[in-house]
C-alpha cells in the first residue's frame, strides 16, 4: 500500500469534535446513505496521492493539533491506508484520535482487533435521513460513540443532546477558491444557506445536490 485516496486534509477543525484537529476525509465510500451531504466523496480513486505524502502532511500539523478526525468517504474503505494514518499520528502525537465510519461496531471488529489502540474514539452508524437528529456529533440518532482507549473517554462528553453550538461549522478554501464546510450541519441547514445565498444575487452548488444533477 503505497497510495491513498484523499478528499481533504486541513487543520484547524474545531467542529469535529474536541479542541482545534487535524481534519482528514479520506475519498470514496461503498455505503452512500441516502441524504448524505458529502455525495463528493462517495467516488474512489479520485486525489489519489502518494501515503508518505499524508504522512508528512499530518507530522507537521501534529504540535499544533489536540488530536486527529477522520472521516470521508468511508474510512474502512481503505483499511490499510487508514492504519498507516493513525499509526503515523500515533509516533508524531500524543493526542486522540476520532473516526466516523458509516458500518456499524461489529463490522469493523476484526479490523480493530488488528490495529488495536489506534483509534481511541469511533462514531458508528450509517446516516438516517428518515430517523431525528437530535445528538451532539451526529447526523441522525442510530449513530453511536464509542470510548475505545482511555484517551477516548473525552469524546463521551458529546454523547447528549445537541446544542446550538455543537452545529457550528468551519468554513475552509481550497485551491481553486471553492468553499467548504467541516462540521455536521443541522437538518434542512444546507438548503437554507442555498435559499440565503440566492437571495443575495449567488449560485451555490452543494455536494449534497450531485445526485439530483447527474
Amino acid at each position: 500500500m503505497t497510495t491513498v485516496s484523499v478528499s481533504r486534509l486541513h487543520f484547524p477543525v474545531t467542529a469535529l469534535g474536541p479542541g482545534r484537529r487535524a481534519g482528514l476525509w479520506l475519498q470514496g465510500c461503498s455505503i452512500r446513505c441516502p441524504g448524505c451531504i458529502s455525495v463528493d466523496t462517495w467516488e474512489p480513486g479520485l486525489g489519489t496521492v502518494p501515503v508518505a505524502e499524508v504522512l508528512d502532511r499530518l507530522a507537521a500539523m501534529a504540535r499544533e493539533a489536540d488530536g486527529l478526525t477522520v472521516s470521508g468517504g468511508e474510512p474502512f474503505d481503505q483499511p490499510d491506508a487508514l492504519a498507516a494514518v493513525l499509526a503515523h499520528w500515533r509516533a508524531v502525537s500524543g493526542s486522540s484520535t476520532l473516526v466516523f465510519t458509516g458500518r456499524e461496531l461489529d463490522e469493523v471488529k476484526g479490523w480493530l482487533s488488528d490495529h488495536p489502540d489506534l483509534i481511541d474514539a469511533l462514531v458508528t452508524g450509517p446516516f438516517r435521513p428518515d430517523l431525528p437528529q437530535t445528538l451532539a456529533l451526529r447526523g441522525s440518532d442510530n449513530q453511536r460513540i464509542h470510548a475505545l482507549t482511555a484517551a477516548g473517554v473525552g469524546v463521551l462528553s458529546y454523547d447528549r443532546p445537541a446544542t446550538a453550538a455543537d452545529r457550528r461549522l468551519d468554513v475552509a478554501f481550497d485551491e481553486q477558491g471553492h468553499a467548504w464546510l467541516a462540521g455536521i450541519p443541522a437538518r434542512g441547514e444546507m438548503a437554507r444557506l442555498r435559499r440565503a445565498l440566492a437571495a443575495a444575487g449567488h449560485l451555490a452548488v452543494t455536494s449534497d445536490m450531485v445526485g439530483a444533477l447527474s
